[in-house]
């Protein structure tokens, strides 16, 4: 029996802002028509409107609808995985050139039965996006790819502009929190990105209201510096449905704020936190300099050179 709990009812400042405008309904539509999965649908993003209807950034995900994992947080659906789709990869650059994104996150369900872990995959997307849309910076969001750090190499090679993994939890909650990831493989995974590419910005992200304390909070911040992450991003964990995780507290906006500002004196270049703050959230503010150069050169051509598709497509 679940206990009654006095944080059932969300807090004021937990309101979503729907905009269904016609560039949200455009993208929607979209989606549909390339039989693309994103992650800002399927794990019920509360800030979906914003980012799609300023057509700022999506966040695309890969491998199928299905995941291999059954994390007690997470929205999206488990079982049995879909075959690979190689086509995959054309229409999500092709949804990219037609949504004119100036930065995408490509993330993916967990593929415990593949043995890269889906990383060709994810290095081929890369790749379609940068062949047609060159000005489009890019971040990837894999799984832990159960620490085979040979398809780490492949994802890399592949030259995505942030490395993001998200970390979730603090220490003592990971074994509730997560299936089948560890704290210290996400530790090293992010690790091993930065020698692989030491210039390269990497992120991660955690959830609060699961029972954690400030000190552990604080211990993650610390632990992830240790490793050389550059960005940080803090949310509230909201529950998906009643068979998921309770939400044992909400945090107030200005512990947010205090969390953000103390992330920033551990030395991280950039943090993100707030109610509804999620991993991709404001993603494009924090790629690196020449990222970002890159893009406001290719993306100014970009929009004097658009084809009919683009052109046709109306927001």
């Amino acid at each position: 029996m679940v206990k009654e709990q006095e944080y059932l009812r969300k807090p004021e400042w937990l309101k979503i802002k729907i905009n269904t405008n016609k560039s949200y309904n455009r993208l929607k539509h979209l989606m549909r028509d390339k039989r693309l999965n994103t992650v800002c649908e399927e794990a019920r993003c509360p800030n979906i409107h914003e980012c799609w209807s300023e057509r700022k950034t999506a966040t695309f995900m890969i491998l199928g609808d299905t995941c291999t994992r059954g994390c007690r947080f997470c929205a999206v659906k488990t079982g049995l995985p879909n075959e690979l789709d190689w086509g995959e990869p054309q229409r999500v650059a092709e949804s990219v050139e037609i949504m004119g994104l100036k930065h995408v996150v490509v993330t993916a369900v967990a593929r415990d039965d593949l043995k890269d872990g889906g990383a060709a995959v994810f290095a081929e997307t890369v790749s379609q996006i940068r062949e047609r849309v060159p000005g489009c910076t890019i971040e990837i969001l894999p799984s832990d790819m159960k620490g085979d750090y040979e398809s780490l190499h492949t994802l890399m090679d592949s030259g995505p502009d942030i490395f993001n993994h998200n970390i979730e939890t603090v220490r003592r909650l990971t074994k509730k929190v997560r299936a089948i990831a560890m704290y210290d493989r996400s530790l090293e995974l992010l690790r091993r990105v930065k020698e692989i590419a030491p210039s390269k910005p990497t992120k991660s992200s955690i959830m609060v209201g699961l029972g954690e304390t400030k000190e552990e909070i604080i211990e993650t911040m610390d632990d992830l510096r240790a490793n050389n992450v550059d960005i940080m991003t803090i949310g509230q964990y909201l529950q998906p449905t009643k068979k998921h995780l309770n939400v044992e507290r909400y945090y107030h906006p200005d512990e947010f704020n205090e969390l953000k500002q103390i992330a920033l004196t551990k030395g991280f270049k950039h943090c993100e936190a707030g109610p509804l703050v999620r991993s991709s959230y404001h993603a494009d503010e924090q790629v690196n300099q020449t990222a970002a150069q890159r893009r406001i050169k290719y993306m100014k051509g970009y929009e004097e050179t658009s084809g009919d598709e683009l052109k046709n497509f109306t927001f």
